[in-house]
């Protein structure tokens, strides 16, 4: 099989001053891509500015041969967003690919967290998202053509402790990619979601010393698939996590259909309702929104 390349591409990735934002901008820019790199370089809380991590990555990958530019604008604001795509535009003429995984950590208890700490979380990974989609995604559209990658997390599928906000905004970031997949399939835009896991300054705090391999180069050929033009899967949410890769589906139980409920009616019919031995899976595109709506009205019309 060829190398999978990227001339004549310019990708934006955006928390690509470290980690593994940095692993994916050099691997596209080392199969040809011209790579926006966006890092407001703060610390992980997401506070202060520092050009130096964009800076560093755009001279690794021009002292390699490739091309990338530096922008340190933040992701968190509408004008932020607008600026990194305009950095795109503005030095290679277009935007093919669009991959967000700018982040920041602030962890709390539920109970202590405070309104500040949820939003500048969400701020960054959601409100992030969607500020750099909706400044790209017109571009994409107009030119036919586009791959967007987003980040969500275990945390995003699954919760954890002490991270409400981070949680909710990876789960969001999930809601946002179906969108963006179902409204640009006819542009010929894909949108996925990755969730990766590697060993890198957001892990600062938790315990790795008993953890297998878990570089971000385990990650980043994922990634690349999704952005790559020989991708047209859309609407899909992948796992990748120490050298394991996998597709995270949403499932539903077939359900139990009554022409009238009670509350009683809803406990005694449990076990049915929950049993996962069948599941039924409804894809996002091309209409996954309307087949779960036509599946429970085949059900009511049949009961």
């Amino acid at each position: 099989m060829p190398d999978s390349r990227f001339e004549g591409r310019v990708a934006i990735v955006t928390g690509a001053g470290r980690g593994l934002g940095r692993a994916y901008a050099r691997l596209l820019a080392s199969r040809g891509a011209r790579v926006v790199i966006n890092d407001s370089g703060g610390a992980l809380s997401g506070t202060g500015v520092d050009a130096g991590p964009a800076h560093d990555v755009v001279q690794e990958i021009v002292a390699a041969g490739g091309q990338a530019v530096g922008c340190t604008e933040s992701v968190s604001t509408p004008d932020g967003g607008q600026a990194i795509i305009d950095t795109a535009l503005g030095h290679y003429g277009r935007v093919d690919v669009l991959i967000h995984n700018a982040g920041n950590v602030r962890r709390a208890p539920l109970r202590e967290m405070t309104s500040d700490d949820f939003d500048a979380v969400l701020d960054v990974h959601l409100r992030g998202a969607f500020h750099v989609v909706r400044a790209a995604f017109p571009v994409m559209c107009d030119a036919g053509y586009g791959r967007v990658v987003l980040t969500s997390s275990i945390g995003g599928l699954y919760g954890n402790h002490q991270v409400a906000n981070y949680a909710a905004a990876k789960a969001g970031v999930i809601g946002l990619s179906n969108v963006v997949a179902l409204e640009g399939a006819s542009a010929g835009v894909t949108c996925n979601v990755v969730v990766p896991a590697a060993v890198t300054r957001m892990a600062e705090g938790i315990d790795t010393s008993a953890y297998p391999p878990m570089s971000p180069d385990l990650v980043a050929p994922v990634v690349g698939w999704l952005a790559h033009e020989s991708c047209s899967v859309t609407g899909e949410i992948f796992v990748a996590l120490a050298g394991r890769v996998a597709r995270v589906v949403v499932t539903e139980t077939p359900g139990v259909y009554r022409p009238s409920w009670t509350i009683e009616d809803v406990a005694a019919q449990s076990t049915a309702i929950r049993d996962a031995g069948d599941p039924v899976n409804f894809p996002v595109v091309p209409d996954g929104h309307g087949d779960h709506i036509r599946y429970s009205f085949a059900m009511a019309a049949h009961g």
